[in-house]
């Protein structure tokens, strides 16, 4: 990223572009963007993956914005999938690195298709 400074006052943000995988994304390193990532490397498949970063990126409240996704992303087509192996423990560990609550956690699981 490139920031533009004028008096200490940022004025313009530029975003370099990069692959996540197949999916062009604005800021790989926003923390929503490597929360999915994290999930993926424990067994997730997300549908609609692309949709899901943007909307987190472009959200104020990631997490809130994740967990009503996860509540409510079936009646736009986006759903989170188990792959074979999944791993739970890890799973839990991603959950507590980036500051759930115990009941996303929770809810995820659940609307978690095997």
């Amino acid at each position: 990223m490139v920031v533009i400074r004028i008096s200490g006052m940022i004025v313009k943000q530029i975003q370099h572009h990069k692959p996540c995988g197949d999916i062009m994304i604005h800021n790989p390193n926003t923390e929503s963007t490597l929360f999915i990532e994290s999930l993926k490397s424990a067994g997730v498949a997300i549908s609609k993956e692309r949709e899901v970063i943007e909307r987190l990126e472009e959200a104020r409240e990631w997490h809130f914005a994740f967990t009503t996704l996860v509540k409510q992303g079936d009646r736009i087509g986006i759903s989170f999938m188990a792959n074979p192996g999944l791993k739970s423990a890890e799973l839990r560990r991603v959950f507590a690195q980036y500051h759930f609550p115990d009941q996303t956690e929770s809810i995820f699981e659940s609307k978690l298709l095997h």
